[in-house]
């Protein structure tokens, strides 16, 4: 059920910057950036994902957790979400989720400060 629930949000999330975009609220660039950075976050989790399967069998490199938790921080966090669920990767470690759920309360936090002080999102 949370599965289902956060892919869920990770997905209304883009959907719903299309839409403002398609209403006039924001510029195009906002909904194309966080559309690749989103899908590019989910790719690095597999990615991930991959290499710490192959590190069972042998000494691989891995994708920092910082870099992860970066990628979510500027924007990437609906497919952080989306990969984290549907692939089960780094969906165990709470200090990892913990981050994770700081990263989407700044940007949602910056959403909000951003939209209240300008009134919109247009550049």
């Amino acid at each position: 059920m949370i599965k289902k629930a956060l892919i869920t949000i990770s997905s209304l999330f883009i959907a719903l910057t299309w839409l403002a975009y398609m209403l006039s609220y924001i510029a195009l660039y906002i909904p194309i950036y966080l559309s690749i950075l989103s899908m590019l976050t989910f790719l690095m989790y597999a990615w991930d994902k991959r290499k710490a399967i192959q590190s069972a069998h042998k000494k691989v490199n891995r994708t920092p957790e910082r870099t992860l938790q970066l990628l979510a921080l500027c924007g990437g966090w609906p497919g952080a979400l989306f990969a984290q669920q549907l692939l089960r990767h780094k969906s165990k470690k709470r200090r990892f989720i913990f981050v994770l759920w700081v990263c989407i309360a700044v940007n949602l936090g910056g959403i909000v400060y951003f939209w209240l002080n300008r009134g919109s999102l247009l550049v």
